[in-house]
């Protein structure tokens, strides 16, 4: 396909998925004192699989990190999913460095809050979805987010002494990631999102310091199931990042599946008018029920 076909063909995805308005959640409960420390929960619509307390999908949104895309632009999404009879926690969490909101992530305040958003969930799902079992959590994300739903699995295998370091490993059902930043060296070799992977991690300087903290396609095996859901037509995360993560699993002893779909690009896996979106959730039911 011609670059510029494919060019146009991204921006249409994108205008599309960005084309619906905001979802307001059933409720919204804090997990810390900053304004960012906030979950959205949506209750199940439906009732689905064997009866029951609905399973709980953690959704980590996207954006490459940076501060201005919040949760507010999968919030249809979250509501597809709760019409799908799951109930749904849409976590916010800080994004952009301090004074400079276009460089991407903060450290480790990013980090500190998806980890600290996870070990609060339980109780607060308890108390803002009583309907839900969150002994059946599966957490799914989108390009960045995917990346921080990969780490968010992975807690229990980062290195000693790492402040977000559990014990033993999460209680999940599942790990469902959508186009993820899976593998944060291939992705900064790709220049992915505009060197998002190098500024997550504070630069060129820290990079290599950082990374076996930081990066999941180094945090394997997890003993979590996962899948990997992939446009081939993506342009803003390559497919190659997400081979790259199925691979370095292979190689740690562990299977990952990987959903790959035909003239597919990076938005419509979240976008709930597109085919792909259907795939993703039947991907979450499948780790969910």
């Amino acid at each position: 396909m011609p670059d510029d076909v494919a060019a146009a063909r991204a921006a249409a995805e994108e205008q599309s998925a960005f084309s619906h308005p905001p979802v307001d959640p059933d409720t919204t409960a804090a997990y810390g004192d900053h304004p960012d420390q906030v979950i959205d929960f949506y209750a199940p619509r439906a009732e689905r699989g064997p009866g029951g307390p609905a399973p709980l999908v953690v959704v980590l949104h996207g954006g490459a990190w940076r501060a201005p895309y919040d949760r507010r632009h999968v919030s249809p999404f979250a509501a597809f999913l709760a019409g799908r009879g799951f109930g749904v926690a849409l976590v916010e969490y800080r994004r952009g460095a301090e004074g400079d909101a276009a460089l991407a992530g903060r450290w480790p305040d990013t980090f500190d809050d998806v980890a600290a958003a996870l070990d609060a969930l339980p109780g607060l799902a308890r108390q803002a979805l009583p309907q839900t079992d969150p002994r059946r959590t599966v957490v799914t994300g989108h390009s960045a987010g995917g990346h921080l739903a990969l780490w968010a699995a992975a807690r229990h295998v980062l290195p000693a002494g790492a402040p977000w370091r559990l014990d033993g490993p999460p209680q999940l059902r599942g790990v469902v990631a959508l186009a993820p930043i899976a593998d944060l060296a291939v992705a900064e070799k790709l220049d992915v999102c505009d060197n998002a992977a190098l500024q997550l991690l504070g630069g060129d300087e820290l990079f290599a310091e950082r990374q076996p903290y930081a990066d999941p396609a180094l945090l394997l095996p997890t003993g979590i199931a996962t899948t990997l859901v992939q446009g081939r037509a993506d342009l803003d995360v390559p497919q190659a990042v997400a081979e790259a993560y199925a691979d370095a699993a292979a190689k740690a002893g562990e299977v990952v599946g990987l959903t790959l779909l035909e003239d597919v690009g990076h938005f419509p896996l979240i976008d709930p008018v597109a085919d792909a979106c259907a795939v993703v959730a039947e991907e979450i039911a499948q780790l969910a029920w």
